[in-house]
């Protein structure tokens, strides 16, 4: 009887607020330029187009999403954006919990304000939903809009997530979504050509300022020096431009942190360059740039979020097992990419403990927006509720019908 309630009460919410969601659909798609030409200040234009492309998809799929996972109807939600992927984020967190979300209020990231102010002004009018941006510090939207709140969705760093949880009821409902290191690996049987394609094509989206680019390549020593040789001759021919150019591989870096941390992280390790390390601080432009070591030397690995490819030679299964049983990589444990052909079922098994894996394609192909997603790292999302804490891969709705409610 509580699920038919569940449904009959979600369905009313979800008719009310359908046609909204369609008006957007439509105007999304009548009016690409205009929602790229937003987009592309912190985007390439490959970027944005793709980005515009995702969200249509994923908002055409919303209703049988919701529909699908029952959640409750919720009074209010709050949501801290994150600084990159604007229209997706505005999709995943806004527009798709508006189904079952009578009141949805936001923050954007200060480093893209401007950018996400312009976005929720242009759609705003077309779903009329009560979808409110509030502009105000990080300290006091907390106070004023996530402590009044059922639902807290935040996307960042896990320091801050902490922070926030913990000035949090246990009644209210956390819902974290962070970073992982994405290990890229490759097996001795991987095929050479079609693995370094891939690994361009998910490190260098965005320039490489996305949390899904793989952070660490690791690549077995028997294939090593023909990998190294094809990715060199594939970054050497990458074309910088403007987000502007179409044709353009990478532009520049939108967040100047970005440029420091990573500056310092190259001149300490400036002997394991094989490739690039140049930086352009006046246009923020990083070279996209090739580190080799093998994975005895520890080289330090972080979220780059930029056109690093830090590739580890390994010799061994075993010492690619040990690297990833590590405390950094299991906190970070959210996605990996596997390149293989026959024979790597024992490894495939291994990495699905604690991560959602891509076998011979990116992360960024297999990522459903419709779908939960992550893996089983506390620093790489998870859910917070009534004392208990949930870590496995997330979808809101789902989280919403598993967890809403539930006893602690």
């Amino acid at each position: 009887m509580v699920n038919v309630n569940i449904l009959e009460r979600n369905s009313s919410l979800m008719e009310r607020r359908r046609s909204s969601i369609e008006k957007t659909i439509e105007f999304i798609k009548r009016n690409r330029s205009d929602i790229r030409d937003i987009l592309t200040e912190v985007s390439t234009y490959r970027t944005a187009e793709e980005e515009i492309d995702s969200s249509i998809k994923t908002l055409e799929k919303g209703y049988d999403e919701v529909r699908r996972n029952q959640p409750p109807d919720i009074d209010r939600m709050s949501v801290f954006m994150p600084s990159n992927v604007l229209l997706y984020s505005y999709v995943l967190y806004l527009l798709i919990p508006s189904y079952y979300t009578k009141e949805i209020e936001f923050r954007s990231s200060s480093m893209v304000s401007p950018q996400v102010k312009r976005l929720h002004d242009l759609l705003k009018k077309v779903h009329e939903l009560p979808i409110t941006l509030l502009e105000l510090s990080h300290r006091k939207y907390i106070k004023e809009s996530a402590m009044k709140s059922d639902v807290v969705v935040f996307t960042g760093t896990y320091q801050n997530a902490e922070n926030i949880k913990f000035q949090l009821s246990d009644d209210q409902l956390f819902v974290y979504f962070g970073q992982g290191v994405n290990p890229f690996i490759l097996t001795e049987s991987a095929y050479i050509e079609h693995s370094a394609e891939d690994l361009i094509a998910a490190r260098m989206f965005n320039s490489g300022q996305d949390c899904m680019g793989p952070d660490a390549i690791y690549v077995h020593r028997s294939i090593s020096d023909a990998f190294i040789h094809e990715l060199l001759a594939k970054v050497k021919q990458l074309k910088y431009g403007s987000n502007l150019d179409l044709t353009a591989d990478y532009g520049k870096i939108h967040y100047t942190s970005t440029l420091e941390s990573v500056g310092q992280y190259l001149n300490q390790h400036s002997a394991f360059i094989r490739h690039g390390g140049t930086i352009d601080y006046h246009q923020k432009v990083l070279q996209p740039t090739v580190l080799v070591s093998h994975i005895t030397d520890k080289l330090p690995i972080d979220e780059y979020f930029s056109p690093i490819f830090n590739v580890i030679i390994y010799d061994q299964d075993e010492q690619l097992k040990s690297t990833l049983q590590e405390g950094y990589f299991l906190e970070r444990a959210m996605g990996a990419s596997l390149y293989c052909g026959d024979g790597s079922d024992e490894l495939l098994s291994y990495l699905q403990k604690k991560h959602v894996v891509s076998v011979n394609q990116t992360l960024f192909e297999i990522e459903d927006g419709n779908s939960p997603f992550g893996g089983y790292g506390p620093m790489a999302n998870y859910a917070s509720y009534r004392g208990e804490l949930y870590i496995h891969p997330l979808l809101l709705s789902k989280v919403l019908h598993d967890l809403w409610g539930r006893e602690g």
